[in-house]
């Protein structure tokens, strides 16, 4: 989220204002006048959540898949990881945070502009809108938080192709899709003006239509209308179910059917070599998720409570409704089956973490685990579909679950903390009145939109580099393992 600049018609709001009848200077028609005002708890706060995500990554995200793959293809899951996020670093600085979250002009719909490459405009003094009128955070403090978000997603998707992708392929493939698919999604969703830009506009609309100036009030009404072309359909993602897990669990999916399976698939034994690494990992990431969810909401409030509290409850649920499904229709409850539905609550939770009750999160979670359970133990193997470590079937299918629940368990009637209305009231926060049938539309529009724009992008650009390129090793190679073939080093000296 970053505010816009002014557009037109702002400059005449004073002379406008003063040609009003009488009867039409009234309070609700005083143009939005605001202070910036940031609070160092919040700051505090949202550097912690930075670190967290970072956590999230790596270590945890590196450990869970690594623990996952064979021995032979260890330490080459590490370094996919690690470099990935390292790369990725870079480019946001550069201009990844520029297309994410910046003016767009005609394109500003779909992704932002060049205006902030190599962060230009930006220093100590200049400040970011969170949620709450008035209430604002150091740039700076928001391009670190937000790049973590950018590390980590085309991380996630590595695991759907494990032990068969060409580090340099791979590397390129992270760089093209970062650029035309992840920047892109997190402007369409999370890029509007802020609460006081949209206070302003909205008090310039009324002081418009009460005096009658056309030109004025196209102005306001197009300056209301600037945001990402998700945020103005009404899609609510709190922290990433489309961004990040709907978008790395499609882009995985087509990566592993472009690729093919592993040399011995079906055949060979490929069971992960450390269920300890996996679930080292699998902690880390939920103690780094409390950064990524709560952290979302930029301020340390009661939503950010409501999050915390989110996080937790939905994601034991899954694990718990994960093991006992895994119980009943395998015979035994694994750690592997426990620790796959911790990560799919956390998941699943992540678009709804400010939004839903921990009721309706629990409920959330117990169906994100037991849905998961069966596509990872039964669907995937209907379909033959080598999703080597099952990005899919735990990011992408929890993320649509988490996202289509949260157009429902917003409800306050459920429990949930309702859709904040910005401009019934400017410059005060209101509750929307739910609408049902619109949030739902708006939920499944979004969700059916991630599919297309990832799965289409992200298949373009994995034929690309295949032609190009080359994708996968050798099946020499893939027999020695990537990681004295890649890299010249092993996991462990035996």
């Amino acid at each position: 989220m970053m505010n816009k600049a002014k557009l037109a018609g702002l400059a005449a709001l004073p002379a406008l204002l003063a040609g009003l009848p009488v009867w039409a200077q009234d309070a609700a028609l005083v143009p939005y006048v605001y202070e910036k005002s940031v609070n160092n708890g919040d700051v505090a706060w949202m550097s912690i959540s930075t670190v967290l995500v970072l956590l999230m990554t790596v270590p945890g995200l590196a450990l869970f898949y690594g623990g996952l793959v064979r021995t032979k293809n260890m330490l080459s899951m590490l370094t996919q990881v690690f470099a990935i996020s390292s790369v990725v670093c870079i480019i946001w600085v550069t201009y990844g945070y520029s297309m994410a979250f910046s003016y767009g002009g005609s394109m500003d719909a779909y992704v932002g502009g060049f205006s902030k490459m190599f962060l230009a405009g930006v220093d100590a003094t200049t400040l970011v809108p969170t949620f709450t009128n008035g209430v604002w955070l150091p740039e700076y403090t928001f391009i670190a938080f937000q790049m973590t978000f950018a590390m980590i997603t085309p991380a996630l998707i590595v695991g759907a192709f494990a032990e068969r992708v060409k580090f340099s392929s791979l590397l390129v493939f992270s760089i093209l899709w970062v650029t035309f698919i992840y920047f892109p999604m997190a402007h369409m969703v999370w890029w509007w003006g802020g609460p006081d830009f949209l206070a302003e506009q909205q008090t310039a609309l009324l002081i418009a239509q009460a005096a009658g100036d056309a030109a004025a009030e196209a102005a306001a009404a197009a300056n209301l209308a600037a945001n990402g072309m998700l945020w103005n359909w009404g899609a609510l993602d709190f922290a990433g179910g489309t961004v990040v897990h709907i978008n790395a669990g499609v882009a995985g999916l087509v990566g592993c059917i472009v690729l093919g399976k592993r040399v011995g698939y079906g055949k060979e034994s490929m069971a992960p070599h450390s269920l300890t690494m996996t679930m080292i990992g699998g902690a880390l990431l939920w103690v780094g998720w409390f950064g990524f969810n709560a952290g979302s909401n930029f301020e340390a409030n009661a939503i950010t409570s409501l999050a915390i509290v989110n996080t937790f409850v939905a994601t034991a649920g899954a694990g718990v409704a994960w093991m006992f499904a895994e119980w009943l229709m395998k015979g035994k409850p694994s750690l592997l089956g426990l620790v796959s539905g911790v990560v799919t609550g956390l998941v699943a939770v992540t678009p709804a973490a400010g939004f839903a009750g921990p009721m309706g999160a629990l409920v959330l979670g117990l169906v994100a685990g037991v849905a998961c359970f069966l596509f990872v133990s039964y669907v995937k193997n209907m379909f033959k579909l080598d999703d080597s470590l099952d990005v899919f079937g735990i990011h992408g299918l929890g993320g649509i679950i988490g996202a289509l629940a949260t157009g429902i368990l917003v409800n306050p009637a459920l429990g949930g903390a309702g859709i904040p209305d910005y401009l019934s009231v400017p410059g005060t926060l209101q509750v929307a009145a739910y609408d049902g049938a619109f949030m739902i539309t708006a939920q499944i529009k979004a969700v059916l939109f991630t599919i297309a724009f990832s799965g289409i992008g992200s298949f373009i650009l994995f034929k690309l580099i295949d032609v190009t390129m080359g994708l996968r090793v050798k099946e020499e190679i893939e027999r020695e393992g990537l990681d004295l073939a890649e890299h010249g080093e092993r996991a462990y000296n035996m």
